[in-house]
C-alpha cells in the first residue's frame, strides 16, 4: 500500500491529541509530520500553578519525541500553506525556510492573545499563554515584593504590592488565585512587610466571574475570591494603562505595577492567512472537521468554527476539552476516508468542568454535579493527572513537596519582559499569504 503522508500544524491540545491518535490508528501506513514551534506539548490548564510557584515549568512540558514516537517532529512555525500545491512553508529556529509537502492537512494551529484597541496594554500589560510568561510572571510577582521591601515611600511599596487581573474567565481566575498565594507566602517571610496585605484586584467587562460556565461555579468562584479578599469589580475594565497603574471605566485609577492581561484568544494569523471562509476569525469546517471544497483539509481546536450539534445555530467553543476530542474524531476520520469508510460528525456533550482557586479550593462540575471546597479540588487534581499525557510522577512529587516547604519565590532572571511580548501574534518573520 502507498504510505499517506499527514501534516499536522500545531501541537496544541488538538494537534497533539490527532497525532498520537493517528499515529496508533494507521502507523504502518500513514507517515505524519507534526509542525510545531516548540517540541513539546504544554499542558495548559496546569500553567498558573507554575506562575505561582508551585510546579516547576518542565511538568507542563510533555516532550514530543518521547510521547509520539511514530510522528516526525518538524521543528518550526508554520509562515504559509499553499492548498493546491498542498505545500506547508515553515520557517525554523535558525530563520531556514523549507516546504513541506502533504497528501492530507491538519490545521490545528491554536491561538494568540487577543488584544483590545486601549491605550498602553501592549506596553504595560503581561500575557499568559506558554511557560515563558508564566517564568516571567512568577519572577514579576517575586521581584515586586522585594522591591517593595526596600522601597522607602509608601506609596511606592503600596502600589508594588496591588496587583490587577482583566479577564475573570478561566485563566484569569486560576493565575490570579495561584498568584495571590505565592505573593501572600513571599510578604510573610519579609519582616519589614508583616502585617501588610498585598491588594488583588479582578476585572472583566461581563457580570459574573466565570461568565462562560454555570452559574453554580461562578458563584462557588466568587465566594472564594470575596473571602481572600480580592476586590471584584464585573461590568469594569481598564481604559488605559501607563507605567504607575491604570485608569479603570469607572473612573477610578489604581496605583500598580502589575497588570496581567487575560481577556481571552483569537486564532492564529495563519487562519486569516489561507484564504479560507471564516467564522467569527475561525476557519469553516463541516461537521465532519473537513475545509468545505478540501476533503483533503481538516481544521480542529482553536482554529476551527466546528458546528455544536448539541447548539444548533453555535459553533464550539474554545477549550481543551474540545479541542483534544476533535483531534481524536480527525484523526479517525483520515483512517476512515483511506479505508473507505464513512466519516463521522463532531458531536460532544461538555463533561463539565473544574477550576483550580489553590491551596485546597476548587470549583468543579463533573458530569454537572456541582462540587466545591475539598471534594472540587479532589476532583481537580484528579483530573489534571488523567488528562496529563506524561509526567504525572513529578507533577504529584512538586504538589507534595509544595505543600512542606512552600512555593517557589527566586529570581533566576532566564526570561525578560522583552521575550514575552503581549502581542503574541506578532512575528518574527512577515508571514506570507497563500
Amino acid at each position: 500500500m502507498t504510505r499517506t503522508h499527514i501534516v499536522i500544524v500545531g501541537a496544541g491540545f488538538a494537534g497533539f491529541h490527532c497525532a498520537r491518535r493517528l499515529s496508533k490508528l494507521a502507523s504502518s501506513h500513514v507517515d505524519v509530520t507534526l509542525i510545531n514551534p516548540t517540541d513539546y506539548f504544554l499542558y495548559l490548564p496546569l500553567l498558573p500553578q507554575v506562575a505561582g510557584g508551585l510546579l516547576n515549568a518542565a511538568r507542563v512540558a510533555v516532550p514530543l519525541t518521547s510521547t509520539l514516537p511514530d510522528v516526525r517532529l518538524h521543528l518550526g512555525e508554520a509562515q504559509a500553506i499553499d492548498l493546491d500545491r498542498r505545500s506547508v512553508t515553515c520557517v525554523d529556529a535558525e530563520q531556514n525556510s523549507r516546504d513541506v509537502s502533504y497528501d492530507g492537512l491538519v490545521i490545528a494551529a491554536g491561538s494568540v492573545n487577543r488584544l483590545l484597541p486601549i491605550p498602553g496594554i501592549a506596553d504595560h500589560a503581561h500575557g499568559f499563554r506558554g511557560i515563558p510568561e508564566a517564568m516571567f510572571l512568577r519572577e514579576h510577582l517575586t521581584r515586586q515584593v522585594e522591591l517593595a521591601d526596600i522601597a522607602d515611600d509608601p506609596k511606592e511599596r503600596a502600589a508594588r504590592l496591588t496587583f490587577i487581573v482583566v479577564g475573570a474567565g478561566y485563566t484569569g481566575t486560576e493565575v490570579l488565585a495561584h498568584g495571590q498565594k505565592l505573593v501572600s507566602s513571599i510578604v510573610k517571610s519579609r519582616r519589614r512587610l508583616r502585617g501588610v496585605t498585598p491588594k488583588w484586584y479582578l476585572l472583566d467587562t461581563a457580570n459574573r466571574v466565570l461568565p462562560g460556565l454555570s452559574d453554580r461555579l461562578s458563584r462557588t468562584t466568587d465566594r472564594v475570591l470575596q473571602r481572600r479578599g480580592v476586590d471584584v469589580r464585573m461590568g469594569c475594565s481598564v481604559k488605559e494603562a501607563t507605567a504607575d497603574g491604570a485608569y479603570l471605566s469607572d473612573g477610578s485609577f489604581i496605583a500598580s505595577r502589575t497588570l496581567i492581561w487575560c481577556v481571552g484568544v483569537r486564532p492564529d494569523p495563519l487562519v486569516e492567512a489561507t484564504g479560507l471562509a471564516t467564522v467569527e476569525g475561525r476557519l469553516s469546517v463541516n461537521t465532519d472537521l473537513t475545509v468545505p471544497g478540501r476533503p483533503e483539509v481538516y481544521a480542529i481546536g482553536d482554529a476551527a468554527a466546528v458546528p455544536d450539534l448539541t447548539m444548533p445555530g453555535q459553533i464550539t467553543a474554545m477549550t481543551a476539552q474540545h479541542a483534544e476530542r476533535q483531534g481524536l474524531l480527525a484523526a479517525e476520520n483520515i483512517v476512515a476516508t483511506l479505508t473507505k469508510q464513512p466519516r463521522r460528525e463532531y458531536r460532544h456533550h461538555d463533561l463539565g468542568f473544574v477550576v483550580d482557586l489553590a491551596s485546597g479550593a476548587a470549583a468543579a462540575n463533573p458530569l454537572h454535579i456541582p462540587l466545591s471546597g475539598l471534594p472540587a479540588f479532589a476532583v481537580t487534581a484528579g483530573y489534571h493527572l488523567m488528562a496529563l499525557p506524561a509526567g504525572r510522577l513529578g507533577v504529584v512529587a512538586d504538589w507534595a513537596l509544595g505543600a512542606v516547604t512552600g512555593r517557589q519565590a527566586v529570581q533566576l532572571g532566564l526570561v525578560t519582559a522583552a521575550n514575552v511580548p503581549l502581542d503574541t501574534a506578532a512575528p518574527e518573520l512577515p508571514r506570507r499569504t497563500v
